[in-house]
């Protein structure tokens, strides 16, 4: 994962645990996707609140590779109001470089 990608789901850890239920299409999928494994996907799981599992699975993903974050983004079509804030504000912060390397990238994937 970008470290633009990671900083942008840490400073909106809690708001984002709050607003997605995470057990019944976003596990599954990033599980469909081999974003996680199996036995991540039982921890998430064995845990009480939908709150506790959105927690568990954000302080997962930042470890799960380039193709965590763009998954994720797949994984928001029934969050499209939580998607569109997370690419909102990751075009209108300028990226290490230009500021348009992770927007671009962003688009491609979402589009695939």
């Amino acid at each position: 994962m970008e470290p633009e990608h990671k900083e942008l789901l840490r400073k909106h850890l809690l708001e984002l645990s709050g607003q997605i239920q995470v057990s019944d299409t976003i596990v599954p999928f990033l599980f469909q996707e081999n974003i996680l494994t199996e036995a991540q996907v039982q921890l998430i799981q064995s845990l009480q609140t939908e709150t506790q599992k959105s927690l568990q699975l954000l302080q997962l993903l930042p470890g799960r590779g380039p193709r965590a974050f763009p998954a994720l983004l797949r994984a928001l079509d029934d969050y499209s109001w939580v998607r569109d804030k997370l690419l909102l504000e990751l075009q209108d912060s300028p990226g290490p470089e230009t500021g348009e390397t992770g927007e671009s990238s962003i688009i491609i994937i979402i589009y695939e």
